[in-house]
């Protein structure tokens, strides 16, 4: 796909030749269909396999994306489907790679909303840190080459490999260079506790809101 429903467009009248007024020019371009507000109704109509578009996408948008749908899905199961738990996964949704997200034409909603950015709207970022390069699996602990910037005690990070996958944590501890520390820089080596096996060159990132 060259994406040509992601660019923006002129609209011209072939007859006269008059260029059309248009409030958005990204007119093919329609926001990211979003169903988990009522994922519950989806069910209940019969449905039971829910495909998440997730082709050339990053690893933490599969990760949050599969992560919030499958929590829904088991919160209508056993009854705890909620307003509140709907804002919280939204919440979540809206911090990954999107452009606005819409509930496209199910039960009379509205017309089609169009985005009105060529790019994604996420609300958070990750800025790469450091590579993995050892893992203690007798006490869950991973080590890093920190390779890049800063890393703080309380941050949320997120470990990416073609293998391992995508996991989130808070680094509650920090140890650098074999001592107890609340900061690391380029060069340090640093441990933290971690609750899976990791690969060699396993990317470490920190996540940032968008505009920090």
């Amino acid at each position: 796909c060259v994406q040509n429903c992601r660019r923006p467009y002129q609209v011209t009248d072939l007859e006269t030749g008059n260029e059309l007024l248009i409030d958005n020019e990204y007119i093919m371009s329609p926001k990211d269909l979003c169903t988990i507000a009522f994922v519950d109704e989806l069910m209940e109509a019969g449905i039971d396999v829910f495909k998440i578009e997730g082709r050339s996408k990053s690893a933490e948008y599969v990760y949050t994306t599969t992560k919030c749908y499958r929590e829904a899905i088991d919160a209508v199961l056993d009854g705890s489907y909620t307003d509140e738990k709907i804002n919280h996964w939204l919440q979540e949704l809206d911090k990954v790679y999107n452009r606005g997200f819409w509930q496209g034409y199910f039960m009379g909603r509205k017309l089609g909303e169009w985005t009105k950015n060529p790019g994604s709207i996420a609300t958070e970022k990750k800025i790469y840190l450091a590579k993995a390069t050892k893992y203690y699996p007798n006490i869950n602990v991973a080590e890093f080459l920190v390779e890049t910037g800063t890393i703080r005690a309380g941050e949320k990070l997120m470990v990416i490999g073609r293998n391992t996958g995508s996991d989130k944590i808070v680094l509650d501890e920090l140890i650098v260079n074999g001592i107890k520390q609340t900061e690391a820089n380029k060069g340090d080596k640093i441990t933290f506790p971690f609750p899976k096996p990791l690969k060699s060159n396993d990317k470490l990132y920190k996540i940032v809101a968008e505009n920090g």
